[in-house]
């Protein structure tokens, strides 16, 4: 309850938002290659960016 208006950090955002390319190139990868790789390199991108935070 007390969580409930709390905002989201940066890094938080990321994570999800890298979460969600991983699951997606995964449901793809059966179905389309070319655009799962494309969401694997998406993933690894916001990869970077959340070390670059935690640096």
């Amino acid at each position: 309850m007390f969580g409930l208006f709390k905002k989201k950090s940066e890094k938080e955002k990321l994570q999800e938002q890298y979460k969600k390319l991983l699951e997606q190139s995964f449901e793809q990868s059966t179905i389309d290659r070319k655009k799962s790789d494309q969401l694997q390199a998406e993933a690894e991108e916001v990869m970077k960016k959340i070390e670059r935070i935690k640096a």
